[in-house]
């Protein structure tokens, strides 16, 4: 058989697999889709809709929930958000993650012996973002009170039966949790028992948080008595939040176990609604968060794979498996050493990193015969019309520039501190736990034409409960580096917030809302995002395919998440996740390449997703066949 005909039949076989069944049932509606990462979250998004809420409602309804049931997040946390308004057309961002507090600085973290903040605990908190964040949405986006918005939530807080993994992860982190007295009394009701933590099925009762939310709706309802707006209304339980009597608990109870959170620290702290980000690819504008999170990695992705016939290499052959690999890794290599807060200087290459121009140098360093185990950063700022000036940090990495053509500049990798450790440092489970360390995700849409997609998270088990407030603090401290050399834009200080991983993602076409989709899982989460995007538009995936389809996981990056040590979040290059049912041919050219495979059964989610589809003018709803992320549309 020909080579062309060939990769035709190898195209039609890969469609024909598309067509199979999948294991979920998509998801379909006209009126209106809620997608999160528990079933009784996704169903508290469904009674704000039934009871007249639009997405913005829904949304919050279902973080309240998830905040409240402990999936990987609490409402300690942080939320990111995306949200298309459909009555000035516009897709906006919201910014509420928390920030370093008072007197968190590289110094006093290197001082206790660190080499990057801790992953647990007190000193690994941020200032609370999540409680902003769904007030400043509900208020400026949604229609309906606080009061209705947590009614769910404080359902769920009063008592509800707790599901299997979340207890079992309670059981799992009781010896962490039993130093912390305020986390002991929630999370081990069975104290001094064989099992400490509840039963799946057993009533679990939160008393401390549903105080804390019955004290916000309690602000809320007096203003409105009082003559408030419901603006202003949902803002007085912001405040009683940040500068009340929940922030004075809150504030004694972090600072009591070690803590450095102050009231002044609360009190200036704010979310922030921003310009999302956005490149076009074949026609489809997609936006993601700036850069304090790895959103931008995924459009640079998609900038620099736009260079490459995608399609005509088939889905998951070698070729494309290689092609989407290398891509990454030059993202990645960017990600770790140029993302971070835009409010604290220096200011990120932000621009040149999104540059078209940028990014077919950078596919230009892409070649078909092996791994690139030195792919390091670039240099965006001549396509800024600047000069880099972080050239002697990246001589310390090893990384040396060509200056010799100022218009097409390329690093040349000396002595890169990785080369040759791919079979030394270990990729075993709790590296891994790291890689994937998981929030949730929560999309909601409605028939008016509001789109949400969040990627909430922080304060997951084993969490750190600030004092009687049942609110379970941040850990995303620990996303901050305390050495400049790593990355010079996200070394830790008060008031800055870290780079994170969480990347919620809208894509619109022709005007519209075309996909809205997010996932969780650490470092992997804008792989699996930019691999689900391109199965739908490169491959004719539906959106429930996509959510389960095979996906590859690269390990060539900084982890952002976990290890004390620099040995326990450097690249591993070379490392490739696969799924298990990957061919014999393609594991074999892999290996000729220079990687080191590894399998599983899951390489793709969970991720949630809404496709519009605007020739029946409905919904299809996609929520992954990993995990208990769930859905319900009408």
């Amino acid at each position: 058989m020909k080579r062309s005909a060939l990769l035709a039949f190898s195209i039609f076989v890969a469609i024909c697999c598309f067509a199979q069944q999948t294991q979920r049932p998509p998801l379909h509606g006209k009126n209106w889709m809620a997608i999160t990462g528990k079933p009784l979250a996704a169903t508290a998004g469904s009674m704000i809709f039934q009871r007249g809420g639009n997405a913005v409602d829904a949304a919050c309804a279902m973080l309240a929930a998830t905040c409240t049931m402990w999936d990987v997040l609490s409402w300690g946390g942080e939320t990111q958000a995306l949200i298309y308004n459909p009555k000035t057309k516009k897709v906006i961002s919201i910014n509420a993650m928390g920030v370093a507090p008072t007197g968190a600085t590289a110094a006093f973290f290197k001082g206790k012996g660190y080499n990057f903040p801790p992953e647990y605990g007190p000193l690994s908190a941020t200032t609370p973002g999540t409680p902003g964040g769904i007030c400043y949405m509900l208020s400026e986006y949604g229609s309906m009170s606080l009061k209705d918005v947590l009614e769910p939530a404080m359902q769920l807080a009063a008592g509800y039966p707790i599901e299997a993994q979340t207890a079992n992860a309670m059981e799992r982190g009781k010896k962490m949790i039993s130093e912390w007295p305020y986390s002991k009394a929630v999370f081990l009701p069975h104290s001094g028992e064989k099992r400490e933590a509840p039963e799946a099925g057993e009533i679990f009762v939160q008393k401390d948080l549903l105080e804390t939310l019955m004290k916000m709706v309690q602000a809320e309802q007096n203003a409105l008595k009082a003559g408030k707006t419901r603006k202003q209304a949902i803002m007085a339980a912001y405040d009683r939040f940040y500068k009340g009597d929940i922030a004075t608990e809150f504030v004694r109870g972090c600072q009591e176990q070690g803590g450095l959170i102050t009231m002044q620290d609360l009190a200036k702290w704010k979310p922030v609604e921003e310009e999302p980000l956005k490149v076009n690819y074949k026609g489809i504008d997609v936006y993601k968060l700036q850069q304090w999170t790895q959103g931008p990695m995924m459009l640079q992705g998609l900038n620099i794979l736009e260079n490459f016939d995608l399609k005509a290499m088939g889905y998951n052959s070698a070729k494309y498996i290689h092609t989407v690999y290398q891509a990454m890794n030059l993202a990645f290599a960017d990600r770790d050493f140029y993302y971070g807060d835009p409010y604290f200087p220096p200011a990120e290459p932000i621009k040149g990193l999104l540059s078209k121009e940028y990014a077919k140098q950078r596919a230009r360093l892409i070649g078909n015969e092996k791994n690139d185990a030195l792919a390091g950063p670039g240099d965006p700022y001549p396509f800024e019309g600047k000069k880099n000036p972080f050239l002697e940090q990246l001589k310390q990495r090893g990384i040396l520039i060509d200056t010799t053509d100022r218009k097409n500049p390329s690093f040349v990798p000396a002595h890169d501190t990785r080369t040759g450790m791919i079979d030394n440092l270990p990729r075993d489970e709790e590296y891994m736990d790291r890689l994937w360390r998981g929030t949730t995700s929560v999309e909601a849409a409605d028939k008016e034409g509001w789109v949400v997609s969040i990627t909430p998270s922080g304060g997951w088990l084993p969490a750190c409960i600030a004092g009687r407030t049942g609110v379970g603090m941040s850990q995303r401290m620990q996303s901050f580096v305390l050495d400049a050399t790593i990355n010079p834009f996200n070394v830790v200080e008060p008031g800055k917030r870290p780079r994170v991983t969480l990347t919620p993602t809208l894509a619109m076409k022709d005007g519209k809302p075309f996909l809205s989709f997010a996932v969780q899982g650490g470092d992997t989460q804008d792989q699996n995002l930019l691999q689900f995007f391109l199965n739908i538009v490169e491959f004719g995936m539906t959106v429930q395919q996509a959510c389960e389809a095979a996906n590859i996981n690269s390990n060539q990056l900084w982890l952002s998440l976990g290890g004390t040590k620099v040995e326990n979040r450097q690249p591993r290059p070379g490392s490739i996740l696969l799924h298990d049912k990957t061919t014999q041919a393609v594991r074999d050219e892999l290996k000729k390449m220079g990687y080191s495979l590894s399998f599983d059964d899951r390489t793709s989610g969970p991720i949630n997703a809404i496709y519009f589809d605007w020739k029946h003018n409905s919904f299809w709803g996609g929520s992954s066949n990993h995990g208990e992320d769930y859905g319900i549309g009408w």
